[in-house]
């Protein structure tokens, strides 16, 4: 008996393994030629990149252990107790758009931004679940998603602000690949891409501050409070960000994922006043404070960008903490209330436009 419970762990740890280093979900590495580019910059020490000031990334094994039995049992409210229902949206009419800047959220943080007569794409997690198997995390919250990735147009940009499996989805990349013109990333994160077969010239790569001019359109790689890491060893080997999207009328934040700091202020006065800013707003525990913020914390930081108008986001479809769902933007329109800051909160799928709020925000989750 002892034989074959050896035999049978033997199996499932040689499993493992070769999922691990054999899967192409978990991406690839940064090359010599890249870490030679990251050496010049400043957010990079030691072989690792680092956050700003003394910023905590470890838990506890006590914490860990905590979090792992909150992910997996029966916490009640984490879920909506059926699926969510989202706006479809017609392929013809995404390619015939031609008026002002509007956005499309495909809930959590990813978003089809249209702007100046090109198809931005940010943070493209379109798949299932937010992990390297599907035994390793729990289904989105919509069976649907406004529209499938097969049908999207063609697109000029792709925005990803960092490496986690919520925001860099292998399998929407294979499917969107062949259909993008160029990819921007934090420093590093490219090499995950070239593993999954974009071309290296289709990829630009930036570190925090610095700006690449696209047909009219300006995006800034601005600062992030957070981590990466898509396996055991590759913690920190990439960076993370946060986007500024400009054009000639319309100026656009993005936050990816990020604890509150003082980076925020730093963006608003550098890039701001911003006319809408998307805030992550979800995700959330006392176990982790400093890599994302809480709805309160999101409220501020709205204020510290000098935003006209904030939407939360990084909830709506995903599991990936222990609060009931509609927590954060219960929590964050309350706060906003109390700062006098107008909040968007659109339906998924429903589009948003720069220059007609109202439609758009409603108390859709109740």
């Amino acid at each position: 008996m002892s034989i074959v419970i050896g035999s049978g762990l033997l199996l499932v740890i040689v499993i493992g393994v070769l999922f691990l280093y054999l899967s192409p979900e978990f991406g690839g590495s940064p090359s010599i030629e890249q870490k030679s580019v990251f050496e010049k910059s400043p957010n990079y020490v030691n072989g690792k990149f680092i956050n700003k000031g003394n910023v905590k990334l470890d838990m506890s094994m006590r914490d860990m252990g905590k979090s792992l039995a909150g992910f997996f049992g029966p916490t009640p409210l984490t879920k909506p107790s059926r699926d969510i229902p989202v706006r479809k949206l017609d392929s013809l009419d995404l390619v015939k758009f031609q008026d002002s800047t509007r956005l499309i959220w495909f809930g959590h943080s990813a978003f089809l931004l249209q702007i100046s007569n090109k198809i931005i794409v940010i943070d493209p997690m379109f798949g299932k679940v937010p992990a390297p198997h599907p035994m390793l995390g729990t289904n989105r919250f919509s069976k649907e998603l406004p529209i499938d990735v097969e049908k999207l147009p063609k697109i000029d940009i792709v925005l990803i602000s960092h490496d986690h499996y919520d925001h860099l989805d292998y399998g929407t990349i294979q499917k969107l690949r062949h259909k993008v013109n160029m990819f921007y990333t934090p420093l590093g994160v490219g090499a995950h891409l070239q593993k999954w077969g974009v071309e290296k010239e289709r990829i630009m790569e930036l570190d925090w501050w610095q700006e690449v001019a696209h047909e009219g359109l300006v995006f800034g790689c601005t600062p992030a409070q957070h981590f990466s890491g898509r396996g055991f060893s590759d913690r920190a080997s990439t960076l993370w960000s946060s986007w500024v999207i400009r054009s000639e009328r319309d100026n656009i934040f993005f936050s990816g994922d990020s604890g509150y700091g003082p980076h925020f202020k730093e963006i608003g006065d550098k890039y701001g006043p911003f006319d809408f800013a998307m805030l992550e707003c979800g995700q959330y525990n006392e176990m982790w404070p400093d890599i994302h913020m809480f709805p309160e914390q999101t409220a501020q930081a709205g204020l510290d960008l000098g935003a006209k108008r904030i939407m939360p986001i990084h909830w709506g479809a995903f599991k990936l903490a222990m609060h009931p769902w509609t927590e954060p933007v219960e929590r964050v329109t309350n706060k906003a209330k109390e700062l006098n800051l107008d909040v968007l909160t659109p339906r998924i799928g429903a589009p948003i436009y720069l220059n007609g709020w109202e439609e758009t925000t409603s108390p859709w989750w109740k």
